[in-house]
């Protein structure tokens, strides 16, 4: 049955995908967006590959989630059925000297969401949050000297500065065993970025609640692939890589390039994000989208540089970044038993596709250089 669904943050990476998936569906699409030039470029409307994805298949609203102005959203509500909330500013690192830019979008704008929600009239009948897995921190490790689980917290910075980079048992301060974070862990974030998206999560969950609305918070890992904003300095360190590989500059990586991510492939993360649309399984439920494998810094970049096909220096900096965690991968149980689903694509595969794709883009600014000098300045990064 054909819906309408409100994609708020749709003109995203995520939201514009999704946007014609449900389009695809027979689904009505309404994106309310304000094309941020560090997403979209300074001419948006013009040159944004995302935006004109979904430009004149959409009922598109260009406003930012910050404005409250009540006769807009009160218009936005009408007649959705479905709300599927992504907008937020997304840079783990830049969130720590931009917080108010960061608590204005990410909290604020959610407020003024769900502010409509209790005082307008709708026919609203789930809403869906992008959640991260930057709410979890360091995740969930195993402490064989004391024989339980326990969830690390920030690391030492003396020890990072000595080029010890791990995680240590927050009660023993000794080695501890990397394990699949699942949905039941601690969650105590290192970024502010990571507050916020938590701070989503439970604005939602109180609010939909109190409204006797569904709601599902979707704990995205680091989710990539074709169509991806190769120009955003702050966030995925595909682009970044991408970029030096291809101006056959040396890949600068932080700390021993041991760290590592869950990657999950963007194809993935819609059909994860429809399911929970569709599926009342998913109701009242925080779900981890992930693949639930690790994969190091240094394994990215050794597969992006095979699939270029360029030989380029992999340099270890031993630098660090406050605010970044270790290691992080998703146990995806909740995932596979609530949505029937499990991601298809491999890193590999999924790699491939993206490095085909960039090929045939332009190389753009990066300005990665930049974003470490800014957060140099501001002591965030050694």
């Amino acid at each position: 049955m054909s819906k309408q669904i409100l994609i708020i943050g749709g003109a995203g990476f995520i939201g514009s995908n999704l946007a014609l998936k449900l389009i695809e569906k027979g689904h009505q699409i309404t994106i309310l967006d304000n094309l941020h030039p560090q997403i979209h470029g300074a001419n948006p409307e013009q040159t944004s590959p995302l935006y004109q994805a979904i430009k004149n298949k959409v009922r598109f609203i260009h406003h930012d989630v910050a404005n409250d102005h009540p006769t807009i959203w009160k218009d936005v509500l009408k007649n959705q059925q479905i709300i599927v909330h992504f907008a937020a500013e997304t840079g783990t690192g830049q969130s720590m000297y931009q917080i108010k830019r960061y608590n204005q979008t990410n909290v604020m704008g959610t407020s003024n969401l769900l502010e409509a929600l209790m005082n307008f009239e709708h026919q609203v009948e789930k809403v869906v949050v992008a959640s991260s897995r930057a709410i979890y921190g360091e995740g969930k490790y195993f402490s064989p000297t004391i024989n339980q689980f326990v969830y690390p917290k920030h690391r030492n910075e003396q020890d990072l500065l000595n080029g010890d980079f791990e995680c240590k048992c927050p009660i023993t301060n000794q080695e501890v065993e990397l394990c699949a974070t699942d949905e039941m862990s601690f969650v105590q974030p290192n970024s502010i970025y990571g507050l916020n998206k938590y701070e989503q999560e439970k604005a939602i969950e109180i609010t939909c609640s109190a409204l006797n609305i569904p709601y599902v918070a979707l704990r995205y890992q680091n989710v990539y692939g074709v169509g991806q904003s190769l120009s955003n300095p702050y966030t995925g360190i595909l682009a970044v890589f991408s970029n030096r590989i291809r101006e056959k500059q040396p890949i600068l990586i932080f700390e021993d390039g041991k760290e590592s991510r869950d990657f999950v492939y963007i194809d993935d993360v819609v059909q994860a994000t429809l399911l929970s649309i569709e599926n009342n399984e998913a109701n009242n439920k925080a779900i981890n989208v992930g693949t639930g494998k690790a994969t190091s810094v240094i394994e990215v970049a050794q597969e992006l540089i095979k699939n270029y096909e360029i030989e380029v220096d992999i340099q270890i900096t031993q630098k660090f970044r406050k605010g970044d965690i270790r290691h992080n991968f998703a146990d995806i149980s909740l995932l596979k038993s609530s949505l029937n689903f499990e991601p298809k694509i491999s890193f590999q595969e999924g790699i491939k596709k993206y490095v085909d794709w960039v090929k045939t883009q332009p190389l753009v600014e990066n300005n990665f250089e930049q974003s470490l000098k800014e957060m140099q300045a501001k002591g965030l990064y050694k």
